[in-house]
């Protein structure tokens, strides 16, 4: 086991790199070489965070003689980072002077040909008994992994769909940028599917771990990635690999799907040159949740012969999921301090790490994941929604929300109203109970279908409500209906509690402001052992509208 490793970050200062070293800052046995044109900017960024790893700042020029740099500079292991690799003219420059060299090389490279094409090196890597590792990154790492894990069982995998919904915060870096604008609207050709077209197809999907809040809804243009060729290396099977990436804010994703038309069309020859001007479009015009996410679908048959659909959310909150793209470079670089060094040999990434690998890096960061897989039509709506989630609930909370007809709940409940006019308006027009302490509650529970009916009554005054399984805007949202208002509710597993988020609503199904919700905190508990609930509905026009919260027994 080594007991220390030098690591040179080529584009160290840029967005990939930067990351990748702030993510090993904290590891005493490293020495990070941070390198890139520019030494200002090499020791600038070596000055901007704090770090137990040993940072040099380097001057590289890839178009220089990168051997003799290499050389100079004499590293374990070399970390490509710069790109855009499809557009340098001798793409594999950097892998033959490690080679030469007998120094362990990875890339970040996201270009589906160059990745594949990594491949020439293997006789040559193994012979040296190095290690030559590209698409160390997202996609296609983390995919193939992801994938592994939820092909586990199945007896065929017939199509395979993911996609990564970065913050509006997380900050994309020019050679991202101009690595998009030289395919969009390009054909893409994927195996055994066809030529389809980059930034000109596109997909809803909602990403949505099993007990957590959502993302929203996104919209997901094809992205020409490793994935594309590499994965169906691994599985014959697959008729289709669909990868894509949802930019927000929504309205410039939408004006790229149209430049990327355009150059289907051959309007224009390429969007190339406008690649600056889309890079500060993309990093000024922002707004909306600082939140991330990810997912891979597979679809295809169970032991048994039956359809089967499987799918992986990720969910990364703040300036966390800007890291994961460098996380595999990371969890590499890691396993090589442990003596567990990747074999020797030239290929994609797809196979040296395991979505554990992963989940060990994530643990550290509020960065959540979950499986969701198609349920039992029969199972109760609250434990098809919740998924995996389901398990974690406490006895009590399960046991009122395993509906399978009729169930009847009686307890006793405090009452708040709101004092305003407007929210007594309110109240009084969806039969809201009235104020006061120790107001007995009776609440009956009954199942048609997928659709379970609500009827509460508070010392004799009743209000109904309905609730089932959201779809479209509402995916992976309870849905829950009072006359012509429907509320999507997110069912969020927090400490023991089920708590329940306003995502969205409609009148007479036209959608509304989310801003103009609705609100207040509401969340299902245990006090005691037994059934306990908490429901606050408030408005930004009227303020309280009404609180009450209690405990319910069940009574049949």
């Amino acid at each position: 086991m080594p007991t220390s490793l030098k690591v040179l970050i080529l584009g160290g200062y840029g967005t990939f790199g930067g990351r990748l070293a702030r993510l090993l800052a904290d590891e005493p046995r490293l020495s990070l070489i941070i390198a890139g044109r520019s030494l200002v900017k090499a020791q600038d960024f070596c000055g901007t965070f704090a770090h137990s790893a040993a940072l040099e700042p380097a001057i590289f020029d890839r178009d220089g003689d990168v051997e003799r740099q290499l050389a100079a500079l004499a590293p374990d292991i070399v970390v490509d980072a710069s790109g855009p690799f499809q557009m340098y003219g001798d793409p594999y420059k950097v892998i033959r002077a490690a080679l030469s060299l007998g120094i362990g090389y990875l890339d970040l490279a996201d270009g589906s040909d160059f990745v594949k094409g990594v491949a020439q090196f293997d006789e040559q890597a193994k012979a040296r008994g190095i290690y030559v590792l590209s698409g160390v990154s997202s996609f296609p790492v983390l995919t193939a992994a992801v994938t592994r894990r939820l092909a586990a069982g199945m007896s065929r995998v017939d199509t395979v769909t993911g996609g990564i919904a970065p913050s509006p915060y997380a900050g994309v870096g020019l050679n991202v940028i101009r690595a998009i604008a030289s395919y969009a609207g390009k054909p893409i050709a994927i195996p055994r599917a066809g030529t389809h077209y980059a930034l000109v197809e596109a997909r809803r999907y909602t990403i949505a771990p099993p007990g957590f809040v959502p993302l929203r809804p996104v919209r997901f243009s094809l992205v020409d990635v490793p994935d594309l060729q590499v994965i169906p290396e691994l599985w014959p099977s697959p008729r289709m690999i669909w990868i894509g990436a949802g930019p927000v804010p929504g309205i410039l994703h939408r004006a790229l799907n149209m430049l990327a038309l355009l150059v289907r069309g051959r309007v224009l020859r390429s969007l190339s040159p406008f690649a600056p001007m889309m890079f500060r479009a993309i990093n000024v015009l922002r707004w909306g949740e600082h939140r991330g996410g990810m997912f891979v679908a597979v679809e295809g048959a169970g032991i048994d012969g039956r359809p089967l659909t499987r799918s992986w959310h990720l969910l990364a909150e703040g300036d966390d999921g800007p890291l994961i793209p460098s996380m595999a470079a990371e969890a590499i670089i890691r396993r090589c301090l442990e003596g567990r060094p990747p074999t020797p040999g030239a290929r994609a990434a797809i196979g040296d790490l395991e979505l554990a690998d992963y989940e060990a890096l994530f643990a550290r960061r509020t960065i959540f994941t979950g499986i969701r897989e198609q349920a039992e039509a029969a199972a109760p709506l609250y434990r098809r929604l919740l998924g995996s989630a389901w398990t974690t609930l406490p006895q009590p909370i399960r046991a009122l929300h395993d509906l399978q007809s009729t169930l009847t709940a009686q307890g006793m409940a405090t009452v708040e109203r709101g004092r305003g006019w407007l929210a007594r308006v309110v109240a009084s027009l969806f039969r809201f109970p009235q104020a006061g302490q120790e107001i007995p509650v009776a609440v009956v529970f009954t199942r048609d279908g997928g659709r379970e009916t609500w009827r509460r009554k508070f010392a004799g005054r009743g209000f109904v409500s309905t609730q089932e399984e959201g779809r479209r805007r509402f995916e992976h949202l309870l849905c829950e209906r009072f006359g012509p208002l429907a509320f999507g509710l997110a069912l969020a597993v927090k400490e023991q509690r089920l708590h329940l988020v306003v995502r969205g609503w409609s009148f007479l199904g036209i959608p509304l402001p989310l801003a103009l919700a609705p609100g207040g905190e509401a969340f299902e508990a245990v006090d005691a052992g037994r059934f306990a609930f908490s429901v606050e509905i408030a408005h930004p026009w009227t303020g309280l509208i009404v609180r009450y919260r209690g405990t319910l027994d069940l009574v049949s």
